[in-house]
C-alpha cells in the first residue's frame, strides 16, 4: 500500500491509499467503513423550508428530478425534521386499499379517516405533511392535490420523474396549485460534505475571492478529489457506496444498475428504442468534437424532425442535459436559439464515465485508477465539458454554446459554453491537459468585445489571470 498525506490548512488531513486500486478518505485519521445509511446533506433543503414557509399555505411542493437522485429521502428527511409527524405513500410499492381511496376524495373527512387507519400515524392539522412519492406512477392522487390543498388541514410534498410524458398526464387535470423545483445529482459541494471533507469548499472560496493559485501541492490535493468526483459522479447511491465498499469497480457496478434503469425509462418515453441510443451515444458524440449532436451516432438514418420530438421527454427524465446553439450571443440567448442544433450531455458526470467504457461488463479498477490520475491514454477533454455542464446546469444555468466560420478557412471557431451576468455575457472554454493557445475565445472576444463581463478558460492547471482572461481550475466552476 502507497500512502500519501498532506494536509490544507492544517485542518484536514488527506490520505490517499491505494489498495488493491482503491482510493479512501480520511478525516482526523480515522477511516469510517462501517456506517448506517447516510442521508446526505443537500442543498435542496433550503429550497424546500422556504416553500414550507411562504408557500405551503397554497402550494404543493413538487420535487422534479432524474430516478435515484435522492427525491424520496430528501422529502422524508425534511418530514421528519420539520413537522410533527408525515405519511409517506409510495405509488410505486403502495396497497390497493390505499390506492382506491382516491377513487373518492369528495368527502375528505372520510379520506383523511381512512388514510390514517391505514397507515396507523395520526395526521395533525397545520403540523403533518402527506408525501406523494413516484407520483407519475398514480395521475390521480396528482389531480387529486388541486382539492387537497384548498382543503387547508395538511401540506402537501409530491416527488417524480418522467412527470410531462404524455401517458403520466393522459385524462387529468395538472393542478396549478404545485410549487415546481427541480434536484440535480449531488454537486461537488455536496459531494465533499458526504466524504467528510469540510474544508476544500472553504479554502476554493477563499483562493476564489482573494483571486490567489492555490499553490501546487493544494492543487494537486484538490485536482484529485474533483477527479474521484468526476469518477464517483453524484448519484447518492454511488457516493454510498463507494464509503461503504471503498471500491470503484463495486461504484461502477452501482452506476451500471442506475443506468439500466434509465434505459427501461426511454423504453416508456419512446418504444423503439430511439431514446436509449441518443443516451448512449452522447460520449462517442462529445469525443467527436463535433459541433452539435451528430444522429447517425445513435442510429443511422434516423430524421432529425424524429428526434427532436424525443428531447422534450428526454430533458423531462433530467437524464441529459441539453445545450443549445445561440445564434445571437447576447442576454436573452434563450429567444434566439437554434432548436435544431443543440449537444447532448448526460445529467451526471459519473454515469458520463460509465457510458463511455460501457464496451465493457464493468469498468476495471485499473482503468478508474488511471483516471483518477490523470494517466489514461485518451483525451478527457470531453468528460471535463460533461462535468462543466452539470454543475453549470446546478447553478441555475441554461446552456448555451457558439460557433463562428473562420473568414480565411472552413475551421469553426467554438465557444464551449455562454453565461450571462446581468447586461452582459460570460464565455468558458474548457481544456483538459496540456494547452497554448485558446484561439476560439479570441477571435469571439474580439468581435463581440461590447457584450463581455468576464472570460475564462476552465482547465485543470491552478488559477491565474492573464491579459484578461480567468484561468480557473475546473474545480473552481461550482463557487464562481
Amino acid at each position: 500500500m502507497g500512502k500519501k498525506c498532506e494536509k490544507i490548512n492544517g485542518d484536514l488531513t488527506i490520505i490517499l491509499a491505494y489498495m488493491n486500486g482503491d482510493l479512501r478518505y480520511t478525516c482526523g485519521g480515522k477511516v469510517d467503513l462501517c456506517m448506517d445509511k447516510p442521508v446526505f446533506k443537500r442543498k435542496i433543503y433550503d429550497e424546500i423550508y422556504e416553500w414550507k414557509e411562504s408557500r405551503s399555505d397554497k402550494y404543493a411542493l413538487l420535487i422534479k428530478g432524474a430516478r435515484r437522485v435522492g427525491k424520496s429521502t430528501i422529502a422524508e428527511e425534511f418530514a421528519k425534521k420539520e413537522f410533527k409527524s408525515y405519511i409517506l405513500i409510495d405509488f410505486a410499492h403502495t396497497s390497493k386499499a390505499i390506492i382506491d381511496l382516491f377513487d373518492d376524495t369528495y368527502d375528505l373527512d372520510f379520506f383523511f379517516l381512512q388514510l390514517q387507519q391505514l397507515m396507523e400515524i395520526r395526521l395533525y392539522e397545520k403540523e403533518s405533511v402527506i408525501i406523494f412519492d413516484e407520483v407519475q406512477l398514480f395521475p390521480k392522487a396528482r389531480q387529486a392535490i388541486k382539492y387537497l390543498v384548498a382543503d387547508g388541514r395538511y401540506k402537501y410534498i409530491e416527488t417524480g420523474s418522467l412527470l410531462s410524458i404524455k401517458k403520466n398526464t393522459k385524462d387529468i387535470l395538472i393542478p396549478s396549485e404545485e410549487h415546481k423545483i427541480s434536484m440535480f445529482p449531488m454537486d461537488f459541494e455536496e459531494f465533499l460534505w458526504a466524504i467528510g471533507d469540510e474544508v476544500s469548499a472553504e479554502t476554493i472560496r477563499h483562493l476564489i475571492k482573494n483571486k490567489k493559485p492555490a499553490g501546487n501541492a493544494m492543487h494537486r490535493n484538490l485536482m484529485r478529489i474533483f477527479r474521484l468526483y468526476m469518477l464517483v459522479g453524484g448519484m447518492p447511491q454511488a457516493i454510498e457506496t463507494y464509503i461503504e465498499k471503498n471500491n470503484l469497480q463495486l461504484v461502477d457496478e452501482t452506476k451500471r444498475e442506475i443506468v439500466d434503469l434509465y434505459e427501461e425509462d426511454f423504453v416508456k418515453i419512446d418504444g423503439t428504442g430511439l431514446a436509449g441510443d441518443i443516451y448512449d451515444a452522447i460520449p462517442a458524440n462529445l469525443s467527436g468534437n463535433a459541433s452539435r449532436y451528430i444522429l447517425s451516432s445513435a442510429r443511422e438514418g434516423v430524421r432529425s424532425e424524429k428526434v427532436r420530438e424525443l428531447i422534450p421527454d428526454m430533458l423531462s427524465s433530467y437524464t441529459v442535459n441539453i445545450a443549445y446553439h445561440a445564434n445571437n450571443p447576447d442576454v436573452g440567448m434563450a429567444l434566439e436559439k437554434d432548436a435544431g442544433r443543440y449537444k447532448l450531455f448526460n445529467s451526471d458526470v459519473g454515469l458520463f464515465i460509465t457510458l463511455a467504457f460501457k464496451d465493457k461488463k464493468y469498468t476495471e479498477n485499473i482503468i478508474y485508477n488511471k483516471l483518477l490520475s490523470d494517466k489514461l491514454d485518451v483525451n478527457l477533454g470531453y468528460v471535463y465539458e460533461n462535468v462543466v455542464a452539470q454543475m453549470l446546469i446546478a447553478k441555475g444555468n441554461n446552456l448555451f454554446y457558439y460557433t463562428m466560420k473562420s473568414k480565411t478557412s472552413n475551421h469553426l471557431y467554438e465557444i464551449d459554453f455562454l453565461t450571462s451576468v446581468k447586461d452582459k455575457i460570460c464565455p468558458l472554454e474548457v481544456k483538459s491537459g496540456n494547452y497554448r493557445t485558446h484561439k476560439s475565445l479570441d477571435v469571439f472576444c474580439n468581435k463581440f468585445s461590447n457584450r463581455i463581463c468576464n472570460k475564462y478558460v476552465v482547465h485543470t492547471k491552478d488559477y491565474k489571470w492573464k491579459n484578461g482572461i480567468y484561468y480557473i481550475p475546473v474545480y473552481m466552476v461550482p463557487f464562481l
